[in-house]
């Protein structure tokens, strides 16, 4: 449960901060993003729902609290230097780190499916969150959160290829 928080705790921010940079962005060159501010923040307030489920689920101590503190903050302003110094890496970046929690996911189902953690039932913040039926379970809470990074994974990687095609027709893609 720890891990899962961490990875979403750092998940949680580089929707946040693409779609923070491409608004200004838009507002400086009084331009429209093409959806891509509010598919960015749409990302970030899913990652957000994925740890608040896992806080639900786990009641970190003040300790792991902090540490989620501490951990958003250093990747906050890393990723946020990355992404004005090369969206396109940064978007990359997010595509491997969504793969990651793909993996993980996938490991965390096989130890449910073996017996490592109990099969809890599902939080009410997931059942709302996701239209999941009453009686689910965390297994079910975390077969469509690794859906959803999935997504994640491929829309940051499917980003480098409208960069491509935007740059082949003279548009700046700089911040």
């Amino acid at each position: 449960m720890c891990h899962a928080m961490l990875l979403e705790t750092v998940g949680a921010v580089p929707g946040m901060v693409g779609g923070m940079l491409l608004h200004c962005k838009s507002l400086r060159k009084f331009e429209h993003s093409g959806g891509w501010i509010k598919a960015l923040l749409e990302e970030a307030e899913n990652e957000r729902m994925h740890l608040m489920t896992f806080i639900e689920l786990a009641r970190p101590q003040w300790y792991e609290r902090a540490l989620v503190f501490a951990v958003q903050g250093v990747f906050f302003n890393a990723y946020f230097l990355a992404y004005l110094a090369s969206p396109k890496l940064a978007h990359r970046i997010v595509g491997y780190l969504e793969e990651e929690a793909v993996n993980s996911y996938t490991e965390f189902l096989k130890d449910l499916e073996n017996g490592s953690f109990e099969n809890a039932p599902a939080p009410a913040i997931a059942i709302d969150y996701w239209r999941l039926p009453p009686d689910s379970t965390l297994r079910d809470v975390v077969v469509v959160i690794r859906a959803d990074e999935a997504h994640h994974r491929d829309i940051n990687h499917y980003v480098l290829e409208i960069f491509k095609i935007i740059v082949s027709y003279g548009k700046d893609m700089s911040y």
